[in-house]
């Protein structure tokens, strides 16, 4: 993907043919920030999966998705990654904005604790409260521990 016009911005429940499209721009993502920590060897199905709540895609122009947030338990945000071509656009705190909505307030999340991460900075940035770190019981992709930082909104 190259240079990207995002506005208008649509966000909108995904469909499930979305989802080839939104593994290129997981793949995208990954080559740029090493997310997810381990690809998946389903990543359709690690974007589909049942216990989720609600999933959304933001689309800039009809049929180009440029983002993708899921979320389950009611409030916890999960899955949430923008095409490296549209940062820095306003298109993750839109989509979180609309997932704040839907959930009636406050959210949750956690992300992998590591130095100089441009998600922790986006959230602490843009009103995240940061609350405690843990040790996730998945592993990284050598078998190592996992430290996450947990926030809420």
């Amino acid at each position: 993907m190259t240079d990207v016009a995002v506005w208008p911005l649509t966000i909108r429940a995904r469909r499930p043919e979305d989802l080839d499209q939104c593994v290129d721009v997981l793949r995208q993502v990954r080559l740029v920030d090493g997310y997810p920590a381990k690809w998946p060897s389903d990543p359709k199905a690690w974007l589909d999966r049942r216990d989720f709540d609600q999933s959304w895609v933001a689309e800039s122009t009809p049929g180009l998705i440029v983002g993708h947030v899921a979320v389950q338990n009611g409030r916890e945000v999960t899955r949430l990654f923008v095409a490296p071509a549209a940062r820095r656009l306003g298109v993750a705190s839109a989509m979180l904005d609309h997932v704040s909505i839907w959930a009636g307030g406050r959210l949750i999340l956690n992300v992998v604790d590591k130095p100089d991460s441009a998600a922790v900075a986006f959230y602490e940035g843009t009103g995240w409260r940061y609350t405690r770190t843990t040790t996730a019981d998945w592993t990284g992709p050598r078998g190592e521990a996992v430290r996450l930082r947990h926030y809420v909104r």
